[in-house]
């Protein structure tokens, strides 16, 4: 494991949890840190909507945390106007960050719509003037996560735009080597992310299919970024962080959790989103579905469980349902 200065912040970890809409909350968050992630982000906050939002609306859950869960980092996504400014300002108004990351590689249509996400990599002044406003303006460092390329990869365009998000005053670079057109599918370009890391003195964290510890540490090698982000592979899978650590540390393999261990795990996730998250108790077990599909995948029955799971209404049901798998599991 690496320990990384970005700007004036030192993070003790080159891991990172990356910030993933509609999954990377507080309950989430809680899970991987006890499983070896070391550092997390917030998920994405939209600039115009933590700005124009009632206090007690969506954006302000998002911002909930609690001492345990720290060091932490926020992203914002917005557009170059002041808005995005003021977004920023709300934010480290509300909570302490190691740093603050400016999304320039959502490829959300309606992202795009508005200017802002990967769109940014088109208008590489605009993304210039929102990283210089921020950098001039907040008390943090201020990085920036950006794709492969729009359309595709045009690595002279490429190198351009990740010399003057330094320029500007960024302090870490992320880049999914992805292009905006590809999304998550297709090959993650290994080449782009060594590209960025040759062309800028900071930070670079690669990010893009760390699935597992082998694709962690084949990121690192063969791309010779500083740090890699954590994303799909941990839905389902907070394990993953200690054995990428394992891996990087000593090169040990970390064994599966077997079937019992996952939903023993799922479980207290699920007590977390029950505790923290500021919703109904019947929007709790909608949102929580998909996080038991998650953690049982790959498992015989899981398809009759996930049956189950879809018509159950209450925590209590849901719980009661993971116990009697278990205790098959045990016969």
């Amino acid at each position: 494991m690496k320990t990384l200065k970005i700007g004036s912040a030192r993070i003790d970890t080159n891991v990172f949890l990356a910030p993933l809409a509609g999954c990377s909350d507080l309950a989430f968050r809680l899970i991987m840190r006890e499983h070896g992630a070391k550092f997390c982000f917030f998920e994405m906050i939209d600039a115009n909507c933590i700005v124009r939002e009632p206090p007690a609306r969506k954006t302000s859950s998002i911002l909930s945390t609690v001492k345990e869960d720290a060091p932490i980092a926020a992203q914002i996504l917005g557009e170059d106007s002041p808005i995005t400014i003021e977004a920023a300002e709300r934010i480290l108004e509300r909570v302490k960050v190691s740093f603050l990351d400016v999304n320039a590689a959502c490829p959300v249509k309606k992202v795009i719509k508005k200017k802002a996400g990967a769109y940014l990599l088109k208008t590489p002044a605009a993304l210039e003037r929102i990283i210089k406003k921020l950098a001039g303006t907040l008390p943090v460092p201020v990085t920036v996560k950006i794709r492969s390329g729009f359309d595709g990869t045009d690595l002279k365009h490429l190198s351009e735009v990740a010399k003057r998000c330094e320029a500007a005053g960024a302090a870490a670079i992320s880049i999914h080597g992805r292009t905006r057109a590809q999304g998550y599918s297709g090959r993650v370009d290994y080449d782009a992310i060594r590209l960025v890391k040759e062309a800028v003195r900071i930070p670079v964290l690669g990010s893009g299919d760390v699935l597992t510890p082998e694709l962690a540490e084949k990121m690192l090698k063969e791309t010779g970024c500083d740090g890699v982000l954590v994303a799909r592979g941990c839905l389902g899978n907070p394990w993953i962080f200690k054995a990428i650590e394992d891996r990087l540390t000593s090169g040990r393999e970390t064994a599966e959790p077997d079937l019992n261990a996952k939903i023993t795990v799922l479980k207290r996730h699920l007590g977390y989103i029950n505790k923290y998250r500021a919703a109904s108790p019947r929007s709790n077990v909608s949102y929580s579905r998909k996080f038991v599909t998650w953690y049982i995948k790959n498992f015989d029955g899981a398809a009759g469980l996930r049956a189950k799971i879809s018509v159950v209404k209450t925590h209590e049901e849901v719980i009661e349902l993971l116990d009697s798998v278990k205790s098959k599991e045990r016969s």
